[in-house]
């Protein structure tokens, strides 16, 4: 640490430390220097195994303050932004992923990451998420699945089993869930994948293998609401007497059909990576797009750009 001498009244000179000029490389953040508020999941939560591999992908990349983005909507799961000491935003109820477009669309040098639960991700958000898969804009989408609303307190959610008995289907649901990982699939998503937060590990995988990926990158993330449906998932958790099936070694994840299929198996199904295909992505497109039209004004001043315009309309 540098020292700079400072006059101190009525002309003493005292000897304070100042900061030392920044050097070299930034190092990465710590989960001490990212982690914010204290979660206020129930105990045992699946949801805290989740915030706790988003701190440790951040440490593990080297993300900067300015590089994260966290963005939810509303819902247990949708506390995310309060825990993470960073830039994001806890947006209204169903409407992440059309607010995280906007941010990905306008800072291409951000990856942008939305968490949601069953609710908030198929059911009100049900539509966004078919048209933000299907634009394939560059953002990881991981969808924290517990099978009912929890911050309300259990009600059926879209993705709740027949049979189901909540608050509002006191004599068991009788709609058809939707399976979330043929939704994502069909709707285009560009990666698609299953993990489960008792297998804190294969989060971890899951979440920087979407990072990567050149396109909308959806985590369909089993994870237990302790509180309103205890044991939903232990047929998945081998500490409880279940089977972790990981996705076949054979399977081709370019191969529509047969992530469709795998889609398709009877619970617990296989966890892993089901599809990844390379498109282009909404964000490259319109980039040529605003650098074709840009070409067509260069040397102009904006006034004259808009006399341009105003002359097309006439």
């Amino acid at each position: 640490m540098s020292q700079t001498l400072i006059e101190k009244p009525p002309g003493n000179l005292a000897v304070v430390n100042a900061p030392a000029p920044v050097t070299g490389e930034r190092k990465g953040l710590t989960k001490k220097e990212v982690a914010a508020d204290h979660p206020t999941w129930c105990p045992g939560c699946g949801d805290f195994s989740v915030l706790a591999l988003y701190f440790k992908l951040i440490e593990k990349r080297k993300m900067l303050h300015e590089k994260i983005t966290t963005i939810a909507g509303i819902g247990c799961s949708s506390r995310f932004p309060y825990f993470v000491q960073a830039h994001g935003a806890h947006y209204i109820h169903g409407r992440a992923l059309p607010f995280a477009s906007g941010i990905s669309l306008s800072r291409p040098d951000l990856h942008v990451f939305v968490f949601g639960g069953d609710g908030d991700a198929f059911s009100i958000g049900g539509n966004h998420f078919t048209h933000t898969a299907r634009k394939n804009i560059k953002l990881t989408y991981c969808v924290m699945d517990n099978w009912v609303y929890g911050l309300t307190k259990k009600q059926t959610s879209p993705t709740s089993p027949l049979g189901f008995k909540s608050k509002t289907d006191q004599w068991g649901a009788v709609d058809y869930p939707i399976n979330p990982m043929k939704q994502a699939i069909s709707a285009g998503a560009t990666f698609v994948a299953r993990t489960t937060s008792t297998n804190p590990n294969h989060v971890l995988q899951m979440m920087e293998a979407a990072m990567d990926h050149d396109g909308f990158s959806f985590i369909e993330c089993l994870s237990e609401c302790v509180e309103f449906y205890e044991g939903a998932f232990d047929a998945s958790n081998p500490r409880k007497g279940g089977v972790f099936n990981e996705v076949p070694k054979t399977h081709d994840v370019t191969d529509e059909l047969a992530a469709y299929k795998l889609a398709g198996e009877a619970f617990p199904g296989s966890f892993g990576i089901f599809y990844k295909v390379n498109k282009p992505t909404k964000n490259a497109k319109e980039a040529e797009i605003n650098k074709s039209f840009q070409s067509k004004v260069t040397g102009l001043k904006d006034w004259q750009i808009l006399q341009k315009n105003f002359d097309r309309m006439k």
